[in-house]
């Protein structure tokens, strides 16, 4: 699974993607695999303490904390955007 971080998680987590091969068996959802990765080093649990303020896109189309997620999938984590 191809994870890809934009804006304030890139610079929290301190990379643009990785490589998240395979994960757990327990990473189902958008939310499961927040909760994996949050664990992965304290950059990672600073970019997903709120949850609420990181929007995601699974092969590049938006998603909900329940969207399925599979080995192959790319995943992107963004902050909410707003227009004017």
């Amino acid at each position: 699974m191809r994870v890809l971080y934009f804006a304030w998680l890139r610079q929290k987590i301190g990379l643009a993607e990785e490589e998240a091969a395979p994960p757990p068996d327990e990473v189902r959802d958008v939310a499961g695999l927040i909760r994996w990765l949050a664990a992965r080093s304290p950059g990672h649990a600073a970019a997903f303490a709120e949850p609420r303020l990181v929007r995601a896109a699974v092969n590049q189309e938006f998603a909900t904390p329940d969207t399925p997620v599979a080995p192959g999938d790319e995943v992107a984590f963004f902050p909410p955007v707003t227009g004017g």
